[in-house]
């Protein structure tokens, strides 16, 4: 039987703390701007073409 070195995952530090929540917010509001910009530009295309 092979000797194996298991350690205890409860002892792992996360070497990159990150925000969860502000990630989100980031995430959510860079979306909820590239959905705007995609609508205002495709309101404008329909204008131009009517």
């Amino acid at each position: 039987m092979e000797s194996v070195n298991v350690r205890d995952p409860r002892e792992h530090l996360n070497e990159e703390p990150r925000d969860d929540l502000m990630d989100l917010m980031v995430g959510f509001g860079g979306m909820l701007g590239f959905m705007t910009v995609a609508y205002i530009i495709m309101v404008v295309v329909k204008y131009i073409i009517s």
